[in-house]
């Protein structure tokens, strides 16, 4: 009591009255609400997550696939080891996948080490176009495994499946060593409303 008697001296009567009715509307008001459940989808799937190849001292314009070594692979779709990596889109967001070493090829043993990409067609193992950048036209003719942060990217369209395989174009022909080379590729999906 007063603390109300407080508030009137200060606030006057008017002042109190005013309060109060802002109180009551605030307390009258509305509300709605709305709830949305996400659904993440998962466009990329990895195939092979390994592979050994040999290469040989004074191996000059060789050819290697991720997987299947010396020879491209028979293509299964329920044997992710017959394929680098699967790609399913859906009606609403195409799919860019940005394919690069996490480490660029020692270039005292390798001169050469050109990363491309191949897909399949549904009977065979055909060229796949790389791009410069997630969207857009430029492309590129490979990715340099001897360059530091470069990488190549695929756009694959709404609505498809798609099954790639990573091939590389070496030379081994600047020293005699026989010493294990560890490479590893790096893909990262990025999904997009379109290129």
């Amino acid at each position: 009591m007063k603390g109300i008697r407080k508030i009137r001296a200060i606030l006057g009567v008017k002042g109190l009255l005013c309060l109060v009715s802002l109180t009551m509307i605030a307390l009258a008001l509305v509300t709605y609400t709305a709830s949305v459940t996400i659904t993440p989808v998962k466009q990329f799937t990895i195939g092979a997550t390994s592979d050994s190849w040999t290469v040989y001292v004074n191996d000059v314009d060789k050819v290697r696939c991720l997987p299947g070594g010396v020879a491209e692979p028979t293509f299964n779709a329920s044997n992710p080891n017959t394929y680098a990596f699967k790609v399913v889109t859906d009606a609403n967001q195409v799919c860019a996948v940005k394919i690069e070493l996490t480490s660029a090829v020692n270039s005292s043993k390798f001169s050469k080490f050109q990363i491309t990409v191949k897909y399949w067609t549904g009977a065979a193992w055909a060229n796949e176009t790389l791009y410069d950048a997630p969207t857009g036209a430029n492309t590129k003719a490979y990715i340099d495994g001897l360059t530091s942060g470069d990488a190549g990217y695929i756009h694959q369209d709404f609505s498809s499946t798609g099954y790639y395989l990573i091939c590389v174009t070496y030379s081994y022909d600047l020293v005699d060593e026989t010493t294990q080379v560890a490479v590893t590729f790096q893909y990262t999906p990025l999904p997009q409303n379109s290129f």
